[in-house]
């Protein structure tokens, strides 16, 4: 893309919180876990976002959900996204997270495009379903408003081209007063394929005036950044797969949004140094070691994106069961190569394949209003699920 133009950047502010680089990490399945968040929160200012929480889940406090709910006492504000649609569930959730302190801004998940949680009229295909949404929307403001909890919505274009649905779901979220929302400039039918549309964020932008609006998708860099801000005019972005096995992208976001030049570009031997932080944080954040090591597993990629680590020794990494087998491959390593240039930079994370078909209820496209099959699709849907 091209170099953005100098644009002024203001705060962002999330109903009382604020963050002085515009900046959210994105909520990542199997990622965005208290290790990482906190990894990537030392580099730079900004809202960190907890792994998308199962309403029901949270209210019938399953082990895991418990887990994926905590943060330490250094993350402040605590961001926790939460997923639901059934719009009792979702305001009894809310409710716990306030009388309980478990967080202080929730995040409402409306892009998730997995089938598994679409095909039961969750994630980015329930705004098509205008009255449940704004149902959901309207009961978690209320009462997270109980404790003074900004709460935010996330979301993307809609289902495919055919059935857009963000203009009229990000004037509903206005409407119900959330304190901010972001839109994923993709259809669920793209997942994360081809390139997000930013002149749709840009659309939003017009058509939400009166709170924050947050752009997502292809912020690789703080140039990226900056050039979606200056071309779309929202307030702060919205970064997920850019950072993967690169938590120092959020150092760049901060000096770029501050006007600064410096970018951080680690040779391999700064590179080791925070993958061995990570997996040392998802240790302990498991309180188990094997655990924590094949967590670290699926990070290795990414962190070595670029650098020249050949093949067998990526597959001997991508084995590693202690802490003791990873720094043991570490020090079998060229420590000294330098930053490779643009062969670390760049897109990274799985893209997948268009959908010719996003998986939904039976019938769910015919009416934007939930009736018969679809009603009762949705009383199922609050299941334990991932996505992102």
């Amino acid at each position: 893309m091209s170099a953005p133009t100098t644009t002024a950047v203001r705060p962002l502010r999330i109903g009382p919180l604020v963050s002085a680089t515009p900046v959210v990490l994105a909520p990542m399945a199997g990622i965005t876990n208290s290790a990482y968040r906190q990894l990537c929160r030392e580099q730079g200012e900004g809202f960190y976002v907890s792994e998308m929480i199962t309403s029901r889940a949270l209210v019938e406090r399953t082990p895991e959900t418990m887990r994926l709910i905590s943060f330490t006492p250094a993350e402040r504000p605590r961001s926790l996204q939460l997923y639901g649609v059934d719009p009792l569930t979702v305001a009894k959730a809310v409710e716990m997270i306030v009388a309980e302190d478990l967080a202080d801004h929730v995040d409402l998940n409306f892009g998730c495009p997995v089938p598994k949680v679409t095909r039961k009229g969750g994630g980015s295909a329930l705004p098509w379903k205008a009255d449940l949404f704004r149902q959901i929307v309207r009961g978690a403001v209320t009462e997270a408003s109980r404790g003074g909890i900004p709460v935010t919505v996330k979301m993307r274009k809609g289902i495919d081209d055919d059935h857009l649905t963000y203009l009229q779901a990000g004037r509903t979220a206005e409407q119900e007063g959330v304190a901010a929302v972001a839109l994923h400039g993709r259809t669920a039918s793209q997942h994360y394929s081809g390139h997000a549309d930013w002149d749709a964020i840009a659309r939003l932008r017009e058509t939400v005036t009166s709170i924050p609006v947050l752009g997502n998708g292809d912020v690789w860099s703080a140039e990226d950044a900056l050039d979606m801000v200056q071309r779309t005019g929202v307030d702060g972005v919205v970064v997920g797969r850019g950072c993967l096995g690169r938590p120092w992208l959020f150092a760049d976001l901060e000096a770029g949004f501050a006007g600064r030049p410096e970018r951080v570009r680690p040779g391999l031997r700064q590179v080791t140094q925070v993958l061995r932080r990570h997996a040392k944080l998802l240790v302990d954040f498991y309180g188990d070691e094997l655990r924590g090591c094949r967590d670290i597993r699926k990070h290795i990629s990414w962190y070595f994106k670029g650098y020249a680590v050949g093949g067998d020794m990526r597959a001997r990494l991508g084995l590693v069961d202690t802490l003791e087998a990873l720094d043991e491959l570490i020090a079998d390593l060229d420590l000294d190569q330098p930053h490779p240039g643009a062969a670390a930079e760049g897109s990274r994370g799985r893209a997948g394949s268009p959908q010719a078909r996003v998986a939904l209820p039976e019938g769910w496209l015919e009416s934007q209003e939930l009736t018969g099959a679809a009603a009762e699709m949705i009383r199922q849907a609050e299941l334990s699920v991932s996505g992102g």
